[in-house]
């Protein structure tokens, strides 16, 4: 019998909002070190905390996106443990009440549909970030305080590939929520993956991998897990729980500390932050303010006409998205408009490293290059010679075709005499044409667009040459 595996996941999400959860200390990434933090953040006696209201509303819109089971009455809970990045010696979090249980993330991979079972997410604080230069450890306490979620699922993940695209959905969701910005370059998401092994239906022994630093890490550390866990059943030996972590370097778990016992962190319920009763206004509230999330767009996209491709592409870009989002507005071709953004338009933007908010493309300025694309008073290879401009400048596409002198070629009779000429120094081609050959029609074309310089209708030119070719 094969070896089973049973992933479940454990995801660290620091929360988009101005403040910490506790105190006024402004919750940003990049400050400079130990400037975003009180005496709130640093544990001092006698101080007390208060409840962040922004992080409890992301909360009602995470268990929202996530179709989770709200807890409408929670309190916060104390974790009690020693380590250098706590400097109350203890954590708030919530453990007996997480504000949503019970939740799922359809994902989709490898040609089927799976729910991914969340088991719940509570909300907690974040700890200080520890930088050790050899024997010296250093603390940051800008981080002490910002607001986390915790996700965590049921051990109900196969593979890495469902791990992977699960994490993929999370950070989409959440990042196209306003929730976080999911950079887990900068830590605001982080992972732990529990893996155990097992021939039968009972669970194997469960090792955790720890803060693993990409979604692509990831898949390797699960599938490098599986594989240690397998070589040392088929040995003989026992496996033990472990917390690993995922060396990048020699890309593969390296062992940090063998559990023995179980951590006891005596939770109780924090004294000093009453309970928390969400009222159905709030939660009412919180929810309006979901923007559209990214499966809600794809359907959107969808009845527009626009290809996987595109879409994909689209969501994958927020900033390109939204302006996207803001042309619906207007009524144009939005399958023309989606491949100009996605191709010259994203080009340029890439090569000057610029936003288009940067540029002078306004969403008008697009809609009449859609519109002369459409009535073929310009084509693209014209257009190729103007992006810089329409992006640089506030100059009219009309007024920068004058001054450039751009002629399109759209008088049927001159169309015509060119498609002839092409006609009678290409036989070979029109026979082939004529046998079948579609190759033969894109090979004509691009000759009148070569005779032309790309300045001839390309639509009526095409048209006209098909015309012609029949009559032969």
């Amino acid at each position: 019998m094969a070896y089973k595996a049973t992933i479940g996941i454990e995801v660290h999400v620091e929360l988009n909002t101005n403040s910490k959860l506790f105190s006024d200390s402004a919750n940003c990434y990049g400050m400079e070190t130990n400037t975003g933090v009180n005496v709130i953040d640093l544990g001092y006696p006698g101080t007390l905390p208060t409840v962040n209201k922004q992080v409890i509303a992301l909360g009602v819109q995470t268990a929202h996106i996530l179709h989770c089971d709200l807890t409408k009455k929670m309190h916060f809970d104390r974790k009690n443990y020693f380590y250098p990045d706590t400097p109350k010696n203890y954590q708030i979090t919530q453990n007996r009440t997480p504000i949503g249980r019970n939740g799922y993330l359809e994902i989709a991979v490898d040609g089927y549909q799976k729910k991914i079972e969340i088991e719940e997410f509570h909300i907690e604080e974040d700890t200080c970030k520890s930088a050790h230069r050899g024997q010296v450890s250093l603390l940051d306490f800008n981080r002490a305080g910002v607001p986390l979620i915790e996700i965590v699922t049921k051990p109900c993940i196969a593979t890495s590939n469902e791990a992977m695209a699960y994490l993929e959905k999370l950070k989409e969701t959440l990042f196209y929520a306003n929730i976080s910005d999911c950079k887990m370059e900068e830590g605001s998401m982080r992972c732990d993956v529990n893996v155990s092994v097992s021939k039968t239906d009972q669970l194997g022994v469960k090792c955790e991998i720890k803060n693993i630093g990409s979604i692509h890490n990831v898949g390797i550390s699960i599938d490098k897990e599986i594989k240690r866990q397998i070589a040392l059943l088929e040995s003989g030996e026992t496996l033990r729980e472990e917390t690993r972590r995922f060396d990048d370097k020699l890309q593969e778990t390296v062992l940090m500390r063998v559990k023995e016992t179980g951590n006891d962190y005596r939770y109780f319920p924090e004294p000093d932050i009453p309970y928390i009763c969400l009222e159905d206004d709030f939660i009412r509230q919180a929810i309006q303010e979901i923007p559209l999330l990214p499966d809600e767009l794809r359907e959107k996209y969808k009845q527009l006409g626009l290809s996987d491709l595109q879409i994909n592409k689209l969501i994958a870009n927020r900033p390109l998205n939204h302006y996207f989002l803001d042309l619906l507005a207007y009524e144009t071709d939005y399958v023309m408009a989606a491949n100009l953004l996605l191709g010259d338009i994203s080009a340029y933007l890439n090569k000057n490293n610029k936003t288009l908010q940067e540029t002078q493309l306004t969403k008008e300025k697009l809609i009449e290059v859609i519109k002369m694309l459409q009535a073929g008073s310009l084509s693209s290879k014209n257009l190729k010679d103007l992006w810089t401009d329409l992006l640089e400048t506030n100059t009219s596409i009309q007024q920068l075709i004058e001054e450039k002198g751009i002629q399109n070629i759209s008088d049927d009779q001159v169309i015509l005499d060119i498609i002839q000429k092409i006609i009678a120094a290409n036989p070979a081609s029109v026979k082939d044409y004529k046998e079948g050959k579609d190759r033969a029609l894109k090979f004509l074309m691009g000759q009148v667009m070569k005779e032309t310089k790309g300045s001839i209708n390309p639509k009526k030119a095409n048209d006209i040459l098909i015309e012609q070719l029949k009559l032969m």
